[in-house]
């Protein structure tokens, strides 16, 4: 379950706004944003598939609109986010120098 970084508002599945996965050193990264209208900020989960561990989830401080919108339209940029494998400019941009 996620919630709002800032007020601790349980999210539904309609207020996830974008997704991008990408691959670094092996390991399988996908950040997951969320957008909460009450507070007016975006709120962030990072998976990582680690490939020699465990699997992690981490919740990030809220982010403000504008630099979620800006991250927001680089994720729609790309024609499919979800797959780690791209190399589009979107994805390059997103994870800079760092993937696989």
């Amino acid at each position: 379950m996620m919630r709002c970084s800032q007020c601790g508002r349980e999210f539904t599945d309609a207020e996830q706004v974008a997704c991008i996965s990408g691959r670094i050193f092996g390991d399988e990264c996908t950040d997951c944003y969320y957008w909460c209208e009450a507070c007016g900020v975006y709120s962030l989960r990072m998976y990582r598939d680690v490939f020699a561990g465990p699997e992690l989830e981490k919740d990030c401080e809220p982010i403000s609109k504008t630099e979620g919108d800006r991250r927001i339209e680089l994720i729609h940029r790309c024609p499919n986010p979800g797959d780690e494998r791209c190399r589009c400019e979107a994805h390059r941009e997103y994870f800079g120098e760092w993937l696989d």
